[in-house]
Formats: C-alpha cells, sequence, structure tokens
C-alpha cells in the first residue's frame, strides 16, 4: 500500500501546485512509483505545468461517476504519473467525498507514492481532498500571513487524522527579516522539509511553449536542487555519493575524444 499524501496550504499563492508537481517528480526520478493528482477541481493548475490543458478524461469524470480513476492517468517525466483536472466550468461541482476516497485507495494500491494537490485553504473541497489521504504536507511562503494560515490547515489536517510529513517553505529570499527555518518549526510544531529558493528558473517553467517542472528542464538551478533533497528525506533514499575517477579515467577523458591525425 503506497503513501497518500495530501499537499496543502493554508491560503493561495505559496507555490502549492509547483511544489507538488516538482516533489512527485523528483520522487519519481529517485525510480520511486508516484502519482499527483490535482483535487483542486475550482482552480486546477497542474495540468498546465505537464502540457495536458486538452486531456479528454480528467479527476472531474471521476468525481462525476463518468470514469475510473485509471482513465483519468497520463504519463509524466521518469515515468510519473499525473491525474489532472479540468480547466472548464465543470470544476465548480463539488467534490464526491465518497468518490474522491475510492479513486485514492485505487491508487495507493498501484503507487508507492500519490501527493494529491489540495484546493488552498480549509474550504468543503479541501477538507474532502484532505480526507481521502493518510498524511500531509503543509506549503507556505517565509511571512507571517503564511504562516499564520498554514497554522489554520495543519489543525484541519489534525482534525481530519493526518499524519504530518512536514512543511515546505517555498519562495524564500533569503531576506534576514524571513522567518527561520527554526522559527517556523517552532510555530507549527513540525519538521521543515527544506526551504526553496525564489528562483526565476521555476516561473519560466510556465512560460515555455512546452512546460515542464524545474527538476526536469533545470536540474542544476537552486530551486530544483532542493526539490530533491526533500525528495530524498522524503523517501529515505540516500544520495548516490559522487564517483570517484582514478588518474588513468581523468587522462582517458581528456585525450580520449580526440582525432587521431
Amino acid at each position: 500500500m503506497g503513501r497518500l499524501i495530501s499537499v496543502a496550504s493554508g491560503k493561495g499563492g505559496v507555490g502549492k501546485t509547483t511544489v507538488s508537481a516538482n516533489l512527485a517528480t523528483a520522487i519519481a526520478k529517485l525510480g520511486e512509483k508516484v502519482a499527483v493528482v490535482d483535487a483542486d477541481v475550482t482552480m486546477a493548475n497542474l495540468a498546465l505545468l505537464f502540457g495536458l490543458q486538452s486531456a479528454p478524461i480528467t479527476l472531474q469524470d471521476v468525481l462525476m461517476g463518468d470514469a475510473e480513476i485509471f482513465d483519468a492517468m497520463y504519463e509524466g517525466p521518469y515515468g510519473l504519473t499525473v491525474i489532472p483536472s479540468g480547466l472548464g466550468m465543470g470544476g465548480y461541482r463539488k467534490i464526491d467525498p465518497e468518490r474522491m476516497k475510492d479513486a485514492m485507495e485505487k491508487l495507493a494500491q498501484n503507487f508507492d507514492y500519490v501527493f494529491v494537490d489540495i484546493p488552498a485553504g480549509i474550504g468543503d473541497n479541501a477538507m474532502a481532498a484532505m480526507a481521502a489521504t493518510k498524511e500531509y504536507i503543509i506549503v507556505l511562503t517565509p511571512d507571517k500571513a503564511a504562516i499564520a494560515d498554514a497554522l489554520k490547515a495543519k489543525l484541519t489536517a489534525e482534525k481530519i487524522g493526518l499524519k504530518a510529513v512536514g512543511a515546505i517553505v517555498n519562495m524564500s529570499q533569503g531576506l534576514k527579516e524571513e522567518p527561520t527555518n527554526e522559527e517556523i518549526k517552532n510555530i507549527l510544531e513540525m519538521a521543515v522539509l527544506g526551504r526553496v529558493p525564489l528562483d526565476r528558473e521555476v516561473r519560466r517553467s510556465f512560460l515555455l511553449k512546452k512546460p515542464a517542472p524545474v527538476v526536469v528542464r533545470a536540474p542544476d538551478c537552486e530551486a530544483a536542487k532542493e526539490f530533491m533533497r526533500i525528495a530524498y528525506r522524503i523517501t529515505g533514499i540516500a544520495p548516490k555519493a559522487p564517483e570517484k575517477k582514478g588518474f588513468l579515467t581523468i587522462i582517458k577523458s581528456i585525450f580520449g575524444g580526440k582525432k587521431k591525425r
């Protein structure tokens, strides 16, 4: 049985969908079997990051009883499975909690990790989606308002009976006025899994003609590196040590590519 993890936030605008997409992709890159679900049926954005805005079957169809969850699966990078929500007006129908729970349980039987991008806030749709999972991650930006709202989301998750994985601080600018990870940890009373810097490469991921999570298209940028570090922490997989090259290997790499005259 795989892990069912809500990716939640107390407020919008903190980059929850970006975190969901990149974290799921990063863990898939480590070789795990991963699915990411856009449960934000009223403000769906996950499809845009994977180029799936024209997907014929989405989570809405599943929740309305018109399709099975396996019909709404699409292939993403590194073998990731993406289950988008539609971008049309159908998204304004309320989530059916029973259908949502059934769909997530089916996914948990087939994947190591299922990340569910939850609607922002603590409204009915958010609570219904969270209730279909077992664990949760809180995404927040390093400011007082986001921390206060994150605390509300945490209390909501606890009321439902979910287990905390930790918090992810997103879009950090490195300002001295920003609350530190330790301060956020003490306020929320949960581990801080990582601090993703504000990185223009993340923004570009949405703007390109062929969008993709930053861990795919710009793996050497600072945000992508932090997403990978968080992926290692969540999975418990040890990062691979850099391969040591002997003297002869280095010499061959320098001269081996030169053609003989």
